[in-house]
């Protein structure tokens, strides 16, 4: 083992996680992978890493970590998050070089809930199916497909830290306002009346919720003639209504078929907005049509394809890491 970090005291959720499983649906897989792809490759761009890199995922808090290798270049985005290393303050969306035995400690944010701990070059794991993300359902990708624990030894595919000096990002903004929706495929289980209700409604994030979907509390969507249907495809973002007509929003690790209506389908750009919201945040919705869903994805892409572009070295720094020192 070249080298590793070890989880001394890690969260109550935290997980390995990249870009996700791809191709495997259509078996029963579901595809996992990060909760704000965005933020990830934040992090990953901020050690030198391709967006998709797998991370350490960690939900509201991260824990405690140790360095177990020479020296180590480190990244923490998602929110504003409580970062330290031996006591020592650090910045959340900056690159930080640590060495041997310092230990990180990763505490709660105001404004997020899931949040991203990168290391340059990544870490030394096998891929399941094409892919590092942690799936606990189907036991696959990360360590063992399950949370970290305390004890855990991530190994690195380098024992040292790259050359050059550290590195920063603006924090990602994310833009106020409703959570844009494309309605169906099953909005025709709805009258059209029902479907007006719920786009003027205010709901709730509640603590109902894992990687797989969350609960919303707010008024009843009520159907206009039955809630089952024969079991058709599902993937992140779907909003199903089941019998009570209380919205439920599927994430990341959400079953590959259900059973239930779907009302809408949050946009892929606005997901990751509405799995940020801690619990009790409110939360609204608009219908937007396919075409505006398309342009909105294509502006998403382009600034994951873009964000190795908005990195800037930070004045000052060291250009050489410890190692080199002498």
């Amino acid at each position: 083992m070249k080298g590793a970090l070890r989880a001394i005291a890690p969260g109550p959720f935290v997980t390995i996680q990249d870009a996700g499983r791809r191709g495997w649906r259509r078996f029963g897989v579901s595809g996992a992978g990060a909760m704000d792809a965005a933020a990830l490759s934040a992090a990953n761009a901020l050690v030198g890493n391709a967006p998709g890199t797998a991370a350490v995922e960690f939900a509201h808090v991260g824990g405690r970590w140790q360095i177990a290798t020479d020296s180590c270049r480190i990244a923490v985005t998602g929110g504003d998050f409580a970062v330290s290393a031996d006591g020592a303050r650090l910045a959340c969306w900056q690159s930080h070089t640590l060495r041997r035995g310092q230990r990180i400690d990763i505490g709660g944010a105001p404004d997020a809930a899931w949040g991203y701990l990168a290391v340059a070059n990544g870490f030394a794991l096998s891929p399941q199916l094409g892919s590092y993300a942690t799936h606990q359902r189907s036991g696959l990708g990360g360590i063992g497909g399950s949370c970290l624990t305390e004890g855990d030894m991530l190994p690195l595919r380098s024992a040292r830290a790259p050359y050059g000096r550290e590195r920063r990002v603006d924090a990602i903004h994310r833009e106020p306002g409703p959570i844009r929706v494309v309605l169906g495929p099953q909005d025709d289980f709805f009258a059209q009346d029902a479907v007006a209700a719920f786009l003027a409604a205010s709901y709730r994030v509640t603590h109902r919720g894992d990687r797989m979907g969350v609960w919303l509390d707010g008024p009843a969507v009520p159907h206009a003639a039955g809630y089952n249907v024969l079991s058709d495809g599902m993937v992140p973002g779907c909003i199903q209504v089941p019998g009570n007509g209380i919205p439920l929003v599927l994430l990341m690790d959400c079953q590959t078929v259900g059973g239930y209506p779907k009302l809408a389908t949050i946009i892929t750009p606005d997901l990751q907005r509405l799995a940020q919201m801690k619990a009790g945040t409110t939360v609204t919705f608009v219908a937007v049509d396919v075409e505006e869903a398309h342009r909105l994805y294509g502006e998403y892409r382009a600034w994951l394809d873009g964000v190795a572009q908005q990195i800037a070295e930070i004045a000052g720094s060291p250009a050489r890491p410890f190692w080199l020192y002498g």
